[in-house]
């Protein structure tokens, strides 16, 4: 438990930032410290002022409550910047936390290969936004709330100890005096309780998590609604989103319900126990009030004492809720760190061995591609392509062409072999369908670089050249491209990012499928034309790619693969491929 808990700690206090925060502690410890001072004051001014009352002495009483202003204005500075200062803390950490899991989230694909390998790493945004914010905020809550309850302990016990006397008690015709038996009598009071609540509240760990878990799900489901809403709509499929919707909530429902009741069980616990520790101290110190040995002050500061002391050893039964909620928030990020870790382990031990060069082409040796599930898609795959000699990937659906892409892409870890490999700067993968981030239309075509590297002169030349005239003039408008734009139009966006990055190596991953074949040609022209020391590695399934492209790889599937080079070779290859398929 503490071991893997500190897994998530320590990688911020042994930050850069850790002279910040070591200092930010230190100074809340201390105001922490000035707090529980001013508290032991005031439970001293009780006696005083309370006895004033009794006794009817108005000097006394105006002089009490003059000190206990003086008290009171130190009390609300302390808890002020307390809690400042405890917010400065919370919010460096979780800033440094969410850099840290952000990065080693996109780090070498990481987010692509948790999807791919690890269905119960659902919802990294729920865990990034959300659970690291829980986790920051409880864990400074209940550590300080922990310290705080310890020095008050050790502050107040003194203090119950000296005012409890002694007890006497007859037991089998013997007396026995219980020195500080308030003392004790907080102490089982305080176990007693948080036997009870550790019973009744140990599910809502399990309960918590699952309820974080659903309530993500959920969500995410009407996420991806509204990011598909065109298709839905398309296909009237409303009523099969609203079962979808309606499954997902009955498990937020159920599992709420069940939460509910395990939280009244506690409530009620929690409730009598607060409740009975406000009037448990007057009855146990009574007796000795109405015998005269201590005076209305006495029976006053003895009660705050007790309350103090019995507030600091019920800190467990007080914060179970609390403590529950955090160990399901640490057990989901301690899943999602180690999930990510494994991914990098895997990352760092893949069965590609890339050879990175400069010269002027690429090759392929000996490899086989595989599914998760370990059937082959390619085996033993041999080729070489030289710069300027285009290539055109054809096959089936489901023979691996696009696994092909994201393994030469190096996003798919089930694959072993040789890879003689450019330079990556110089390579450019284009999906089939583009990803259009949030912003602007030019931060849209200029991704995924971070600004300009192009004049509004070349951006508007590359637009016109790719048919997307019509949106020059809203270039600096926001919207959501993705859902304004058809995905025809997407994929002249692409074609637009080519032209400005002028990649060596452009692989097009069935780029062109929502275009109609005149504006295809067009757009490879374009390319040819603008990016003549441009290689095109496209798949395709259209026969008017062939003019293209100088050699073709058809992948038949079952493992099986042929390579063939030359125009001619390829319009022979084509015709045969037509006979096979009549």
């Amino acid at each position: 438990f503490g071991k893997e808990t500190w897994k998530l700690i320590r990688d911020y206090w042994q930050s850069n930032d850790k002279w910040k925060a070591k200092g930010l502690l230190i100074l809340i410890i201390a105001l922490n410290l000035g707090d529980v001072y001013i508290l032991v004051l005031l439970n001293s001014w009780n006696n005083t002022f309370y006895n004033a009352l009794q006794k009817y002495d108005k000097t006394v009483f105006l002089h009490a409550l003059g000190y206990f202003t003086v008290l009171a204005g130190v009390y609300i500075v302390i808890s002020v910047y307390e809690q400042y200062f405890q917010q400065v803390l919370e919010i460096g950490w979780r800033r440094w936390m969410t850099d840290h899991y952000v990065r080693h989230w996109l780090s070498g694909q990481n987010y692509y290969r948790l999807q791919l390998l690890h269905n119960k790493t659902d919802n990294p945004d729920q865990r990034i936004s959300e659970d690291i914010k829980m986790f920051v905020s409880t864990t400074l809550n209940l550590a300080i709330g922990c310290l705080k309850a310890v020095v008050t302990l050790g502050s107040f016990v003194v203090i119950l100890w000296q005012l409890s006397g002694t007890l006497p008690i007859i037991l089998g015709g013997h007396l026995w005096k219980i020195s500080g038996y308030m003392v004790w009598t907080a102490l089982a009071y305080a176990v007693m309780g948080t036997w009870l609540a550790a019973k009744i509240g140990r599910p809502l760990v399990r309960l918590n998590f699952d309820q974080q878990h659903y309530e993500a799900d959920f969500r995410f489901s009407l996420v991806r609604f509204r990011e598909n809403s065109e298709s839905i709509a398309f296909y009237r499929g409303e009523k099969h989103e609203q079962h979808v919707f309606e499954e997902r909530f009955q498990n937020v429902f159920a599992n709420f319900w069940a939460l509910m009741k395990r939280q009244k069980r506690l409530t009620w616990l929690t409730s009598g126990y607060s409740q009975l520790a406000v009037i448990f101290p007057f009855l146990v110190a009574a007796p000795r009030y109405f015998s005269r040995q201590i005076q209305l002050g006495g029976l006053v500061q003895i009660a705050s004492a007790f309350g103090r002391v019995q507030d600091s050893l019920s800190y467990f039964v007080n914060s179970y809720s609390s403590i529950a909620e955090w160990q399901a928030v640490r057990d989901r990020l301690l899943d999602f760190r180690n999930h990510i870790e494994g991914m990098e382990l895997i990352s760092g031990k893949t069965m590609i061995s890339r050879k990175y060069n400069r010269n002027s082409g690429f090759s392929v040796s000996e490899m086989t591609i595989r599914r998760p599930d370990g059937e082959a898609l390619i085996e033993q795959l041999d080729f070489e392509l030289n710069s300027g000699e285009n290539l055109l990937i054809t096959g089936p659906s489901g023979s691996g062409k696009s696994t092909l892409i994201r393994t030469l892409a190096g996003i798919w870890p089930f694959a072993n072999g040789r890879l003689n490999w450019p330079q990556n700067e110089g390579i450019l993968f284009l999906p089939q369908k583009p990803y259009l981030p949030l912003g602007s239309l030019r931060e849209v075509l200029l991704y995924p670089q971070m600004s300009g590297f192009v004049t509004d002169k070349v951006l508007k030349e590359f637009m016109n050249d790719c048919k997307l005239n019509a949106f020059v003039a809203r270039l600096d408008a926001s919207e959501n491209w993705s859902q304004v734009l058809s995905l025809g139009e997407q994929q002249r966006i692409a074609f637009v990012r080519a032209l400005l990055q002028g990649p060596e190596w452009l692989f097009l991953d069935e780029a062109t499928s929502a275009l109609d074949e005149p504006t295809e040609g067009f757009l490879y022209q374009q390319i040819h034309d603008r990016l003549k020391n441009t290689t095109i590695i496209s798949i395709g399934h259209r026969q008017t790619l062939n003019r293209y492209h100088q050699s073709r790889l058809h992948i038949w599937g079952m493992g099986k693969w042929t390579f063939e080079k030359g125009i001619d070779t390829l319009n022979s290859l084509s015709l045969s491929l037509l006979g096979m398929e009549h």
